[in-house]
């Protein structure tokens, strides 16, 4: 009898809290092979039950109103060429009747789609790398308006790219720029870019958390990573706070699908900022240097030091005459703050250094014999060998420059201490060729005008556009001359 007892009362139990819901909910079931269920609301009696989310909703629509002006879409065109015979294929039954058939050259070309950020109002915008990286042509879409764009610089190692377009008497809508260093985790942010080419798409989420690294994206990493819906197309594109201020570039997402599965990623505004005026006042990514060689700390390592922690970096080795030879950092020091925020490891070692202008002052926490201990450094510049990818496309002349970097120097056997920009793509067929301009050759001077510098090339072809002959100082095999490359005809 007791059995049945303990069976029966959770069968009426079940049965009366049925009959609460459903009245509650006023339910009808009408089939139990569930043919149709008409549900209808009943309101609350107390308005304190639900909470009213139409204010934050406000909220994010007059963010989203803001920023919308200042986030653009680029679209990149790329040309490849390739050889083809008018036959379907080849085989030695037709090498022996026609011998080696002719080919020609056929034209293809390639789009991207992806997001960018006004930053300034004549024009600067800021992106990703992987967006215009190898691009012929560029686009960009800002509201009804479309502008042709040229890229000022890019960093493959921190994944920045700079572009400029130029308004001509538009007045444009700069992002508001904020601070990525006083973002915490929990923080409300909004994501807005153009994924699968729906333009000015909006998604909010929290930043899941910050400095993100060992993600193999990038050299420098230090990712805000966020739950805001990002997908395809939304590189490139802005992550503001709920001041409507732009504190990232959304650049990656972390998936199995290819789309959202709300592990995004984006460039701190600080980093990027750094990178961009660096491209611009500078041609090429200044950074930071301390002058140490490091390593993570293993368990092995943190016995053999007596350490109580596996977090900070050892220094193994210092250069001679560095900043950190000067401030007095020896090997066997391990460094656990800079500025007085821990560094966990290495790689966010370099990150923060790199980030850092050549002549900043920061203040390094080491431990060195079981002692905490406190230096200033002012730190050097780092050499910029390969650190910007700052080339241009002479696209009517038919011809590809690049800044005299020390490799480039190196592998074009180009003497220290030359000045100009250097051909490194010659395009068959093209006016440049046709002029006999080569690989390799040295250009010194635009129309009479000394450059040293990709940005200048660019600022004097620009200013050439129109004229009847372009003419350049050429430098070939240690002998100047000139070319004169003709009007477009």
């Amino acid at each position: 009898m007791r059995k049945a007892y303990l069976y029966i009362v959770p069968l009426i139990a079940g049965a009366l809290l049925g009959l609460l819901v459903s009245a509650q909910l006023n339910i009808t079931n009408r089939s139990d092979a569930g043919e149709k269920v008409d549900v209808k609301e009943v309101a609350s009696n107390n308005s304190g039950d639900v909470l009213d989310i139409v204010p934050t909703g406000r909220v994010l629509n007059e963010i989203a109103k803001g920023v919308k002006p200042s986030v653009v879409s680029i679209t990149s065109e790329r040309i490849y060429r390739l050889r083809t015979t008018p036959f379907p294929f080849e085989d030695d039954f037709f090498r022996f009747f026609f011998n080696y058939p002719p080919t020609f050259e056929r034209e293809f070309k390639e789009f991207g789609l992806g997001s960018g950020v006004i930053v300034t109002e004549d024009g600067y915008i800021l992106t990703n790398n992987h967006v215009v990286r190898g691009a012929d042509k560029l686009t960009v879409r800002a509201g009804d308006k479309k502008y042709k764009a040229e890229v000022v610089g890019m960093d493959e190692k921190t994944d920045i790219a700079v572009v400029k377009i130029d308004p001509g008497g538009e007045k444009l809508h700069p992002a508001k720029i904020g601070d990525s260093d006083k973002l915490v985790v929990g923080e409300w942010v909004v994501a807005i870019g153009n994924p699968f080419r729906l333009e000015q798409t909006v998604t909010a989420g929290i930043v899941s958390a910050t400095g993100r690294s060992n993600i193999g994206l990038t050299e420098y990493e230090n990712f805000i990573q966020t739950d805001c819906a990002i997908n395809p197309g939304n590189s490139g594109g802005a992550l503001v706070n709920l001041k409507g201020e732009l504190v990232g570039i959304n650049t990656a997402i972390i998936s199995r699908s290819g789309g959202s599965e709300g592990i995004g990623l984006a460039i701190p505004i600080n980093i990027a900022k750094s990178v961009m005026q660096s491209i611009i006042t500078k041609g090429y990514v200044s950074r930071g240097w301390l002058g140490v060689y490091i390593q993570d700390i293993n368990e092995n390592l943190k016995k053999a030091f007596g350490l109580d922690t596996d977090k900070g970096v050892l220094v193994s080795s210092v250069v001679e005459g560095s900043p950190a030879e000067e401030a007095g950092i020896k090997p066997g020091d391990v460094i656990l703050k800079i500025d007085g925020k821990e560094i966990e490891n290495s790689l966010e070692l370099r990150t923060k250094i790199a980030s850092s202008s050549p002549g900043t002052k920061v203040t390094i926490t080491l431990l060195r014999d079981g002692k905490k201990k406190k230096v200033d450094v002012i730190l050097g510049e780092m050499e910029h060998e390969e650190i910007a990818e700052n080339k241009t496309s002479g696209e009517k002349l038919g011809l590809v420059v690049e800044n005299i970097t020390s490799k480039i120097a190196r592998s074009l056997d180009i003497p220290e201490g030359t000045e100009g920009v250097v051909v490194t793509d010659v395009e068959p067929g093209s006016r440049a060729e046709d002029a006999g301009l080569q690989k390799g050759d040295i250009i010194k001077e635009v129309n009479r005008h000394p450059i040293t510098n990709v940005r200048e090339f660019t600022k004097r072809i620009k200013e050439a556009d129109g004229e009847n002959v372009i003419l350049l100082l050429i430098e070939r095999d240690g002998a100047d001359f000139f070319v004169a490359i003709p009007e477009e005809e």
